[in-house]
């Protein structure tokens, strides 16, 4: 109960501050626009301390939860090019989805399995089964909020080295999309504008097709084993 506690305000605290502290404006496209320049200079002087510092930050964001995780892959994105930016942005998003997903866990599972433990047997059991192409169907559409899935994650008994493996895969072509954007960052005026609607569709559609793979295997093995 005290680690809980413990943990919970550190986890708050570190949320008031970036309100209080307004530290949202550093994370804004047009912030990360004007200092790109001087974060590029920096990066050149120093790269290790520099991949080091922004994986830190990008980690930070991801495991709180807080706002500008698009913003920093796109900066990702122009500091580091594509293939650097890439394994930086795919390794720290997961990272941080993970520590949020522990974070959820920790705090909450236990108290809401207790309470609704008998509704969610089902839910708990289709995890264990099927879990790991839930995840990475909802890791392939951009259009569901990353954050919620990491919390939501961190409810049900899915072991975390499965979440992390799968985030990662599953939100890596995501990943590749917005560094790669990010590489014209000068030329972004909106996060709006980087996802069309082709695009948000083709995301739809490579995430409904593991799903729907599973459930045609297994109608086939079912059909077979009735014949």
């Amino acid at each position: 109960m005290k680690k809980k506690i413990v943990m919970l305000g550190v986890v708050l605290l570190a949320v008031v501050a970036f309100q209080y502290f307004e530290l949202g404006q550093y994370l804004s496209l047009d912030y990360i626009k004007a200092s790109r320049q001087r974060f590029h200079e920096l990066y050149l002087a120093n790269r290790g301390l520099v991949i080091a510092g922004y994986m830190a930050i990008y980690i930070a964001v991801a495991a709180l939860s807080l706002p500008g995780a698009a913003v920093l892959t796109l900066a990702g994105g122009g500091l580091f090019g594509l293939g650097i930016g890439t394994v930086v942005v795919s390794f720290a998003s997961t990272i941080g989805a993970t520590l949020a997903c522990f974070f959820s866990r920790f705090l909450l599972r236990e108290s809401i399995q207790k309470k609704f433990g008998d509704r969610l047997t089902t839910i708990n059991k289709g995890i264990e089964e099927e879990g790991p192409f839930y995840l990475f169907s909802l890791r392939l559409v951009p259009v569901f909020p990353f954050f919620m899935i990491n919390l939501l994650m961190g409810l049900t008994r899915m072991r975390l080295a499965t979440f992390f493996w799968v985030s990662q895969l599953g939100m890596l072509p995501g990943t590749l999309v917005f560094v790669n954007a990010g590489k014209e960052l000068a030329k972004i005026d909106s996060l709006a504008g980087i996802m069309s609607p082709g695009l948000l569709g083709s995301f739809v559609v490579l995430g409904l097709f593991p799903i729907t793979v599973k459930k045609l295997l297994a109608l086939y093995r079912k059909k077979k084993i009735t014949v």
